[in-house]
């Protein structure tokens, strides 16, 4: 039962209840509320959009404030489903990134509050990310990589100079789920580093010198420095084969080389002016005039012209350019490039060398050689043969100076002068000295510098296409073109950079003559034009060059899309830019090749040719 006072408390508070109702309802209606007030005001509200440019890829899906998503399929106009009211907040980021190709797409104007009007200002641009890690690191990390003509790579490791690693690709052609195998070790006593070395036209690969030799690294040099050794690995037996060095020549070291249109191999001494060939077949040397040079050949580098002369800058009489005729056995001036490419020395006193020791390497007989001092003159950077026939040279720099580039134009006459243009400069700070460069199928160049950040030359302007991690400042990244037309990126984290643009259809090779049925296992002669690209297309300087003007041959199952690439031999010419010149090589279809109909195409310098029916059997 309730008492008298809880009743009471009761009937107070029912009355202040009806109380607080009653005013309720009297600011209801002064505020238009109730059924007697009309309609309620509309609620406005505003979408959010704005532009995608750039887009290739696929997968690209935008989100606002961390809910509302739109996918986004292609370049143009985009809008958020969800409108927003005036006054609220917005925030546009970017969900997942497009694949295939891979893209890094990034908002402008992505957040704000709306003012009353649509927003449909939020840009955002895509653009190709370069660079993509490989699925399969190798076993250690590598730097000199060179490509065999199976469409395998070879790259030595970083860690000891004796160890070499393949690099096969995968089924689809590509690097990134390439997989890896461990390579046969030169003859224990060679295992050099920034040497010179090249692949033949049989497809054999040649190593000459080597700054450095048996892992020692040390200024000044040990007796193993500027070593005189030479050898030849053969891909097909994975093995080595030691080669006697050039009578007299007790040091090679870091020497300019290239191989001529004829196939021979040729070096200018680093410690003088004197040239050597050697005869592929025999393994054998000969001594080459060298009329006319004007300093030593140390630190320079060489580029072959279509002409089949060699084209150099001097970095021991800078800033003059020359350039060698092998027919007239002749060197010719092409007077003075526009600006400095080269840097002072950075060991104005020299460094010693020797002595060398008497050593037997497998069974070729080395030393001894007389002790002497090196006057180092300078560094240099790349220079590449560009499709339009020019060659892109870049410069090294001295701390706190600009590092440029410049264009050099072959004269018509081979004992004439070229003429050079300035080309754009580095960022302050960067140069190309002892740099890395690959020219890719677009026709630009590329340039890894020692900052970690990657060029791209495009015929005028320079841009940073790229940046990794600089490894403390050391120039620790190479660059070699790869056959499906990306390049590999050694030095740290290995892996694939794809750079933007596509080849002009003039550049590709052209085939004329291939049988129109193959069977595995079985050699073949294939016929054409332009076999070997249009440069050289890789390069350093005086070391570690790795031309690509070699023909490769890949063959497209129709079936299954699988790709193999078959070993080539035998090329008629190693030559750059060929033209219309009939050219040839030999290929040899892999025994575990699928059979049935497939698409063959030559490729070089990662331009591919267009394809023709065959079957294999």
């Amino acid at each position: 039962m309730m008492s008298i006072w809880k009743r009471a408390e009761y009937r107070m508070g029912t009355c202040r209840e009806r109380l607080i109702l009653a005013l309720l309802c009297i600011a209801l209606a002064a505020c238009g509320g109730g059924n007697g007030g009309g309609a309620p005001a509309p609620v406005v509200s505003y979408t959010v959009g704005g532009v995608v440019t750039g887009l290739s890829g696929s997968g690209l899906i935008l989100q606002n404030n961390g809910g509302d998503n739109v996918a986004v399929s292609s370049s143009g106009a985009y809008t958020f489903a969800n409108a927003l009211r005036n006054g609220a907040a917005y925030s546009v980021t970017v969900a997942s990134q497009p694949a295939a190709p891979a893209q890094n797409c990034v908002v402008t104007n992505g957040s704000g509050t709306i003012s009353g009007a649509n927003v449909v200002n939020v840009t955002v641009v895509c653009t190709v990310v370069p660079f993509t890690v490989l699925t399969n690191q190798p076993p250690e990390v590598g730097y000199l990589t060179l490509l065999l003509t199976d469409g395998s790579v070879m790259m030595q490791s970083s860690n000891d100079a004796s160890v070499f690693y393949n690099l096969m690709p995968a089924a689809d052609g590509g690097y990134v789920n390439g997989t890896w195998r461990k390579l046969a070790s030169p003859p224990v006593g060679y295992a050099p580093v920034d040497g010179a070395q090249v692949v033949l036209a049989d497809g054999r690969v040649l190593f000459v010198g080597g700054e450095y030799n048996q892992n020692q690294y040390q200024l000044p040099f040990a007796p193993s420095g500027l070593t005189n050794m030479s050898a030849v690995y053969d891909p097909t037996a994975d093995s080595w084969t030691m080669i006697a060095p050039p009578p007299g020549v007790a040091y090679i070291g870091d020497s300019p080389s290239a191989v001529l249109p004829d196939g021979s191999f040729v070096f200018g001494r680093k410690l003088g002016r004197d040239m050597w060939r050697l005869d592929p077949v025999s393994l054998t040397w000969s001594s080459l005039p060298a009329t006319g040079k004007a300093d030593d050949f140390a630190e320079e580098g060489w580029t072959l012209l279509p002409s089949g002369e060699l084209f150099t800058i001097d970095v021991g009489t800078p800033p003059h350019a020359e350039h060698y005729d092998p027919v007239a056995a002749q060197w010719y001036s092409d007077g003075n490039t526009p600006m400095g490419l080269t840097s002072p020395t950075s060991t104005p006193g020299g460094l010693t060398y020797g002595p060398a020791p008497l050593e037997v390497v497998g069974g070729v007989t080395y030393g001894p050689g007389p002790t002497g001092t090196y006057f180092p003159p300078g560094e240099i950077g790349p220079a590449l043969l560009l499709p339009d026939g020019r060659v892109f040279a870049t410069g090294a720099a001295g701390s706190g100076t600009v590092a440029h580039t410049a264009l050099y134009t072959p004269s018509a006459t081979p004992g004439g002068a070229g003429s050079f243009t300035a080309g754009p400069d580095f960022a302050n700070g960067d140069d190309a000295g002892d740099a890395s460069g690959a020219l890719l199928p677009s026709g630009h160049v590329l340039i890894a510098t020692g900052s970690g950040r990657f060029y791209e030359f495009d015929g005028a302007t320079m841009p940073v296409t790229g940046v990794l991690t600089n490894n403390t400042g050391f120039a620790a990244y190479f660059i070699l073109p790869l056959p499906n037309g990306q390049a590999l990126v050694t030095g740290g984290v290995t892996q694939v950079y794809a750079g933007a643009g596509s080849p002009d259809p003039a550049w590709a090779p052209t085939i004329t003559a291939v049988p129109s049925s193959v069977t595995r296992g079985s050699s073949y002669v294939i016929s054409g034009t332009q076999f070997n690209g249009l440069s050289q297309a890789a390069a350093v300087n005086d070391e570690n060059n790795a031309a690509t003007n070699y023909p490769l041959v890949r063959i497209t199952n129709a079936a299954s899309g699988h790709v193999v690439y078959a070993r080539t031999h035998g090329h008629s010419s190693m030559g750059v830019a060929t033209g219309s010149t009939p050219v040839s090589t030999n290929f040899d279809v892999p025994a575990g090749a699928e059979t049935g109909a497939s698409a063959l195409s030559v490729v070089a310098n990662g331009i591919a040719s267009a394809p023709v029916t065959v079957t294999v059997n």
